[in-house]
């Protein structure tokens, strides 16, 4: 029966090795040493929740009134005059008479003839050239109605994973996927939804009590890999990777992470940094990606 187990771990580490790019490899095996078996920090299990929605723009500001001039009467009542308009002293002059050019008789008489010269050509001028069309941006995709995320994907490392539903607790704190499913990521379903406008939030585990967890190696991801949200509806939200930062837990960039860009975003959110067993880790990992495509609900055959 040992032998057998033995046997086991080998090939599932074969497998694993054959499968995974090497900076995850390195990232779930670092991650497995800290985590496995180690006493779990409480403060580990919540992330920096988002911040509520931004206020909307003021409307602009109107024009200034215009002021009106006012007269008192002799009676001592007042009443309101429109402005006059002013005339220069010049404008007012009276226009001066021009005087006329004296005409004398035509002359009459042949007209003296000679040798026409040929009118000289006019110079031949070069067509301008006409400037070369600008490469047209590629159109934004169009968003998605709400619609809750059900699946992650992102193939580069092999993350294919479930999703659940989470919500601020009592405590405004937005909490981690249970401790007991490491290989399951929240959706902060009080904010936008996946492929809709504004920027939603999912968040994993890095490890867990019994070793890494679906995140272990989001530190790894590059700029330009896909992220995949498949949604109830059957529509999958399609996210290009901008870039991967790390931010201490006391210095985290709400606005920055969280804020409104003006497009259609996601936020993938772990735990990294140094770890304690008492504190937890000491920072968050975060992937920041755009919509860059939607696609519709599958056809059945």
């Amino acid at each position: 029966m040992t032998v057998a187990l033995v046997v086991g771990g080998v090939h599932l580490a074969e497998d694993r090795e054959r499968t995974e790019p090497a900076e995850a490899r390195s990232a779930w095996a670092d991650t497995r040493a800290r985590g496995a078996g180690a006493s779990r920090a409480q403060a580990s299990l919540y992330f920096t929740p988002p911040p509520p929605d931004e206020p909307g723009r003021a409307a602009s500001p109107g024009t200034a009134p215009e002021r009106r001039t006012e007269r008192t009467e002799p009676t001592g009542r007042t009443e309101r005059t429109e402005p006059v308009e002013r005339v220069s002293p010049r404008a007012a002059e009276p226009a001066r008479p021009t005087p006329a050019v004296p005409t004398g008789p035509t002359p009459t008489g042949p007209t003296p003839t000679g040798p026409t010269r040929p009118a000289p050509a006019e110079p031949v001028r070069p067509a301008p050239a006409t400037r070369s069309a600008e490469p047209k941006r590629p159109a934004r995709p169009r968003t998605l109605p709400p619609s809750p995320a059900k699946t992650v994907t992102i193939q580069y490392l092999g993350i294919e994973a479930p999703v659940i539903g989470l919500r601020l607790d009592s405590r405004r704190r937005l909490p981690a996927p249970p401790d007991d499913k490491p290989k399951l990521v929240g959706w902060y379903s009080q904010g936008p939804a996946p492929g809709g406008p504004g920027t939603a939030v999912v968040v994993g585990h890095r490890d867990t009590r019994t070793g890494p967890a679906v995140f272990a190696s989001l530190d790894v991801l590059k700029p330009g890999r896909i992220v995949e949200v498949l949604r109830a509806d059957g529509r999958a939200a399609v996210y290009t990777v901008d870039a991967v930062k790390t931010y201490e837990k006391d210095r985290f960039p709400n606005k920055e992470v969280y804020g409104h860009r003006g497009r259609p975003e996601l936020r993938l959110i772990t735990c990294g940094g140094t770890y304690d067993r008492r504190k937890g880790y000491a920072s968050n990992v975060v992937v920041y990606a755009h919509l860059t495509a939607t696609r519709g609900p599958a056809h059945k055959p």
